[in-house]
């Protein structure tokens, strides 16, 4: 598998991805739809730090990072889910990691929604810290930081 930095021509592949990976949140969701199945991925790719991980000559998952003031936001990080299991989505994470040090930063923040608990179990195995939890939007989330 090969991590590389995200292509427009990425871009489709990615909302694809997005698609496959929140989609079964769907029904826990009560029908709210979760904000990655909707974003503008070639938006993302041009306007955040995008990476993917390629495997096969195929884009299976990806991350988004957006610098903020003292750290580094974990905006999305999606694997497809036949490829679950495979350390795809702790490969991305610990990119994440070395691209906050690479900036200068000492913390990585991210945030799930309370249902996606997959999710929180893994950012809880690597290290992230729950530092709270808000409703917006409709949607109730759990933060997470993690100091490097």
């Amino acid at each position: 598998m090969e991590l590389r930095r995200a292509t427009e021509a990425d871009a489709r592949p990615m909302a694809a991805i997005a698609a496959a990976a929140y989609s079964p949140y769907l029904e826990r969701l009560d029908g709210l739809r979760p904000g990655p199945m909707d974003t503008d991925y070639a938006a993302a790719v041009a306007d955040t730090e995008a990476w993917v991980a390629v495997s096969g000559g195929a884009v299976v998952g990806f991350v988004l990072l957006v610098e903020e003031d003292g750290c580094l936001l974990l905006e999305n990080v999606a694997v497809l889910p036949e490829h679950h299991g495979r350390g795809i989505g702790r490969r991305l994470l610990e990119l994440a990691e070395h691209r906050t040090a690479e900036l200068g930063h000492d913390r990585l923040r991210l945030y799930t929604h309370v249902t996606m608990i997959e999710n929180q179990a893994l950012y809880e195995r690597t290290g992230y810290v729950e530092t709270a939890r808000t409703t917006e939007h409709g949607f109730t989330r759990v933060f997470y930081e993690k100091r490097l």
